[in-house]
């Protein structure tokens, strides 16, 4: 059944992005002066989960790679990279600037000094999930130097602009702004129509289940890719020419349950920390939270931090929060959701 998995995979950059024609003309405009030796300015790319903030930053900016040779790029995930260094030590490591450093005795001032003195192509640097970064100050740097041109993902442009202090806002505020909303079912429809195309045997799935499938994602890309490479890899293993909706009602649980463990998976240790006190004693309130994250935590990060983490976590439905904010309490999300035959 399966012909290409590289097109089901989380992470693909497919050759056409489906329905995203303006968001695409807008960055490329962005970053079309580094295609000329010139430096471009910072863009700043949002939008809720799924809705192809990174998949977008990364075919335009292999799209210009392929017009020009003397143009690099990098990808910093800063969920996981969420240090001053991780993230310097990853940008320079792509750039094959890291054989001499040392991940525990290398100053960061010396990686920041090597960024300065970088030389070669001008590169894309793509920050991915960049109001997880500890120290905003990464992008301080990278948006002063000349040679780097930087495109910033985020869920909520309110929430990159809390996390940094008055200088940097003042500056992110001046950049580009690709602002991404959600799909609609026919939109998903046609994501999912151009994957099985590339991706599976012919009339391996319906329209009428990829419309359920769509339906059921409710907006989300991730989802509906992820339920369709469930349903998928299920039929493979069974041999099975097509997909049944009974495999398509396993599918949908399994792609949010693996979206689910990977986003908890990518919690920093603090995060992990706040997400497990409200795990085991939900519902809580920010404040019950807090008390009991400094009471466990070694070095607790300011309150203000924390009310980052929950609102993350909530964007990423890990967590539901009900009430206002003076009332607010946080849990678990319910596990059970709307399925594609129902």
């Amino acid at each position: 059944m399966i012909r290409d998995a590289r097109v089901l995979r989380a992470g693909f950059v497919p050759r056409e992005i489906e329905h995203r024609d303006a968001e695409v003309n807008h960055l490329s405009s962005v970053l079309r002066p580094i295609t000329e030796g010139e430096p471009a300015d910072t863009a700043v790319v949002t939008g809720p989960s799924g809705v192809g903030k990174t998949c977008l930053s990364q075919f335009v900016t292999e799209q210009l790679r392929e017009e020009v040779l003397d143009v690099e790029a990098t990808y910093v995930n800063c969920w996981r990279n969420y240090t001053r260094f991780r993230t310097l030590y990853q940008i320079l490591d792509d750039l094959g600037h890291t054989i001499d450093i040392h991940r525990q005795s290398t100053p960061h001032d010396e990686l920041v000094d090597r960024l300065q003195q970088y030389d070669g192509p001008r590169v894309v640097v793509i920050l991915d999930e960049v109001d997880q970064l500890e120290d905003p100050n990464v992008i301080y740097h990278l948006h002063s130097l000349p040679q780097f041109a930087l495109v910033c993902i985020a869920n909520k442009e309110a929430e990159l602009m809390n996390s940094v202090d008055d200088r940097l806002v003042s500056r992110l505020r001046s950049s580009e702004h690709v602002r991404m909303d959600k799909y609609h079912d026919e939109q998903l429809y046609d994501i999912l129509r151009a994957r099985v195309k590339w991706g599976l045997e012919p009339e391996s799935v319906t329209d009428a289940q990829l419309y359920r499938i769509a339906d059921a994602a409710a907006g989300d890309a991730r989802l509906a890719i992820g339920i369709l490479r469930s349903a998928a890899s299920t039929a493979d293993r069974q041999n099975q020419s097509r997909i049944t909706d009974d495999m398509l009602l396993a599918a949908a649980d399994d792609a949010r349950a693996q979206i689910r463990q990977k986003s908890i998976e990518s919690l920093t240790p603090h995060q992990r920390l706040v997400y497990d006190i409200v795990r085991d004693d939900e519902p809580l309130g920010p404040g019950a939270i807090y008390e009991r994250y400094t009471d466990e935590a070694d070095d607790p990060r300011t309150k203000r931090t924390v009310r980052s983490y929950l609102s993350k976590m909530a964007q990423y439905n890990l967590l539901h929060a009900e009430g206002t904010s003076r009332d607010r309490e946080y849990s678990l999300v319910d596990s059970a959701a709307t399925s594609p035959t129902e």
